[in-house]
């Protein structure tokens, strides 16, 4: 069951999230709250597996939020919820240690697959956040692309084919499927990954598999 933590200042969005989580029974609303310091208190009671927190709150805003759960709990996984679909709150929300980002205009099933892949480890964008990074990855990916080939060239073999697939967007699990290994092993290897390359999560990960060209362009 993931149990996940809803934060959003606007009550009649917070029941049709909910209403939308609860139609999936391996999904758990285990806390609500309606700004930033409400959401770090309920994640501190309740220890969610995934929080879902509007960008947009009083006293704390989502942003600021993901950043203090990202310090306080970091085995709680952070989705970006809101309307704004602006570059700008993209990237704050990446760099800040997000692994998802959903814009509250797209379709209830990409909020599913997002808790879902959030919560076994995976990164999500909507696709149409999804389609912003791509392309400012792909504006700037001959200039950044020396830089990222560098820091991926410390990683091993068998790092940079686990890295290429975290690009790809694949969950531990499904990487292990993928390389016949068990679960574990891909954690440990994602970890290395991230201290090595000296990013936060798998959503900068991924972007450093990008420009460094391990992730083929579709």
């Amino acid at each position: 069951m993931i149990r996940v933590l809803l934060a959003d200042d606007e009550a009649m969005i917070r029941a049709g999230v909910r209403a939308i989580l609860s139609a999936d029974p391996g999904i758990e609303v285990v806390a609500e709250a309606g700004d930033g310091r409400q959401a770090i208190e309920q994640a501190l009671a309740h220890r969610p597996d995934v929080a879902l927190l509007d960008i947009r709150m009083p006293h704390l805003d989502g942003l600021a939020t993901a950043a203090e759960l990202a310090r306080a709990l970091p085995t709680t996984s952070v989705i970006m919820l809101t309307t704004f679909g602006e570059d700008d709150y993209i990237a704050r929300a990446l760099a800040g240690g997000a692994s998802g980002f959903l814009l509250k205009s797209g379709d209830p099933h990409e909020l599913l697959a997002g808790v879902h892949a959030v919560a076994g480890g995976a990164a999500y964008l909507s696709p149409k956040v999804a389609h912003r990074v791509i392309t400012e990855l792909g504006g700037g990916r001959m200039s950044h692309g020396t830089a990222a080939r560098r820091r991926t060239d410390t990683l091993t073999p068998r790092e940079r084919q686990v890295l290429a697939l975290v690009g790809e967007g694949l969950s531990n699990a499904e990487i292990a499927r993928r390389l016949h290994v068990v679960e574990g092993t891909v954690k440990a290897y994602v970890s290395a990954i991230l201290t090595r390359l000296d990013v936060k999560n798998r959503v900068q990960a991924a972007i450093v598999a990008y420009e460094a060209g391990l992730v083929p362009k579709t």
